[in-house]
């Protein structure tokens, strides 16, 4: 099976994918293009998907770079290959040549690009991140590269959806106090339960943030389980373990 890559017409002057997990070589739950190191999957078939990924985008396996991914606000900037990961969930680099990745199970991959600066960036932005800041700290590692923000364009890719993220007040709380406006985010569920719109907080942290262009693809990573990998469903489906997505970006 070949890989399939979804690409957004916003950034066609870059090149980069977000990649479902079709054409990959794992088996089991991890069925499809897991490339996810951090997984119990086989680790020489996680090799194998990165790779596939890599010449996808038309590089080395050595320059697909990533970071050991924590729910951060941080971000690198990278110069040169490497096969170090450090702790971080952004990063952002004005190097040809060099492959920028995230992995995602249902939190946001997120692929900026500010073409006639030459300066790219990838974020993952679960809840935590993005509340905390992750993405206007990619916005602001880039404007540090050169870039300007007004002519950033940034894309989030699958996600999990408003209609399949179910949490509770608690969580609700944790926005409402960082700003009482983010009540809009929230629609009421079941009981005491709501349902967070994690795409629509995440375009509305990019806007803010003075990009030029922000926009999501539209897809579901819970409800599409042929295309996609979900944290959530794996839980619901009470599997020991999920793959995870990869979105990649490289000038």
């Amino acid at each position: 099976m070949t890989l399939e890559i979804l690409t957004a017409d916003a950034l066609s002057d870059t090149r980069h994918g977000f990649f479902t997990r079709a054409g990959g070589a794992s088996s089991g739950v991890f069925s499809g293009l897991n490339c996810g190191a951090g997984s119990s999957d086989q680790s020489e078939i996680v090799a194998i998907n990165r790779a596939r990924v890599a010449d996808a985008m038309g590089a080395p396996a050595a320059h697909l770079m990533g970071v050991h991914q924590i729910h951060s606000a941080d971000v690198i900037t990278v110069t040169q290959p490497g096969s170090d990961k450090p702790k971080a969930d952004a990063l952002v680099t004005c190097t040809p040549g060099l492959v920028l990745s995230v992995l995602t199970a249902d939190c946001e991959p997120v692929l900026f690009a500010d073409a006639d600066a030459s300066v790219i960036g990838a974020a993952h932005a679960g809840w935590r991140g993005a509340l905390d800041g992750v993405l206007d700290a990619t916005i602001e590692a880039m404007v540090a590269l050169g870039a300007t923000r007004s002519n950033i364009t940034a894309v989030i890719g699958p996600t999990i959806s408003q209609r399949a993220y179910e949490v509770g007040p608690e969580f609700m709380d944790a926005f409402v106090d960082d700003d009482p406006d983010n009540t809009r985010f929230f629609a009421q569920g079941a009981g005491d339960r709501v349902q967070f719109d994690l795409p629509a907080f995440g375009l509305h942290r990019l806007r803010t943030a003075g990009v030029g262009h922000a926009e999501w693809t539209g897809h579901c990573t819970y409800s599409d389980p042929a295309r996609f990998y979900s944290y959530r469903r794996s839980v619901h489906n009470k599997e020991a373990d999920y793959g995870r997505l990869i979105a990649a970006i490289t000038l």
